[in-house]
């Protein structure tokens, strides 16, 4: 089942690393599996899950998250993070045909034609009676979103579960959601640019990732082309149990949008593969729920993860990525 969770989580890396060479950035990166970086240094309202972020013509970083009518947080300087009203103040009606609470998750906030979207999920913990609605505003401040309702639906007959959406568009201008929480795994469709909505012409739900053995853990897709490669990265095994989440950020990559992908070690997604980006060290448990965001200084990872320091709070997480193995790593 879904571990997305149910409770309202309202709610960098600017070290040392950046003024390094780049073959001395490279010695650091890590080797093994249990090498992984701390996140980046935040500050402020830090509280926070399934982040996603984008930078504004003005240059202030905005952040949308779960919880809520869509959790807000915003930065001047990628460090210091502010805690704002949530992009809706009176929660859309169809809501409460998905949640009974009811709030929103996992939100992916992109920019189009002039245009803020904003895909983010409905449902309730444990279920596949899921919505993924969609909204649109011209600045993309909190109480300025436009809701335009439900883009995909999933309900306890479907072998999937329309949570986690991402939208990416190709080099050709074609538009895809992806999305995907345990049951059969990560999907995708295509979308019309001009409605946002699923495309007519096209309503083939493709597969892309999956976990026919064992656990059927995997959620929260997010989708990137880098060096001729799409890159598909996932949360795998569980989230939202503090301390004792078991969520990771793993990572393939295909020649076509829609697959197949493999890990670097040939394996199918379809098949439990996926290379490991981040895992739980030291007092960082669970990261996951991740965007990934390009930033004036290259790539970031940011997502959520549970802090052993404070009793498993979640909070935010940003790692800049390194591509030069033709694989992510986060530093």
């Amino acid at each position: 089942m879904s571990r997305k969770s149910r409770k309202s989580f309202v709610s960098r890396k600017r070290t040392a690393l950046l003024a390094l060479p780049a073959a001395a950035v490279l010695a650091l990166l890590p080797s093994t599996a249990s090498a992984y970086p701390n996140p980046g240094r935040v500050t402020g309202s830090v509280v926070t899950h399934d982040p996603t972020m984008i930078r504004t013509t003005s240059g202030q970083y905005l952040l949308y998250a779960t919880g809520g009518g869509i959790a807000n947080k915003t930065s001047s300087d990628r460090t210091a993070f502010s805690a704002g009203a949530d992009a809706f103040s009176s929660r859309p009606s169809w809501w409460s045909r998905y949640s009974t609470v009811p709030e929103a998750w996992a939100p992916d906030i992109s920019y189009h034609g002039g245009k803020y979207l904003m895909y983010y999920s409905v449902s309730s913990f444990g279920s596949n009676t899921s919505a993924i609605g969609l909204a649109g505003s011209s600045t993309g401040q909190p109480g300025s979103w436009t809701d335009y309702g439900t883009v995909y639906t999933s309900s306890s007959s479907s072998d999937y579960n329309a949570i986690d959406p991402n939208l990416f568009v190709d080099d050709d201008g074609k538009w895809w959601l992806s999305f995907g929480s345990w049951w059969t795994g990560i999907k995708m469709i295509r979308i019309d640019p001009s409605t946002g909505k699923q495309l007519a012409s096209d309503t083939t739900r493709y597969s892309l990732a999956s976990r026919p053995t064992g656990t059927k853990a995997v959620e929260a897709p997010f989708i990137v082309k880098r060096n001729g490669y799409y890159y598909l990265f996932a949360s795998y095994d569980t989230c939202c149990n503090g301390t004792s989440s078991t969520y990771k950020v793993k990572v393939g990559r295909a020649t076509k949008v829609t697959g197949p992908y493999y890990d670097k070690n040939g394996v199918s997604m379809m098949n439990n593969g996926g290379t490991p980006v981040l895992e739980s060290h030291g007092s960082v448990i669970g990261p996951g729920g991740q965007s990934i965001m390009k930033d004036a200084d290259g790539d970031l990872i940011v997502y959520h993860y549970y802090d052993g320091n404070d009793n498993g709070t979640p909070k935010l997480g940003i790692n800049l990525l390194n591509w030069s193995s033709g694989w992510p790593v986060a530093y």
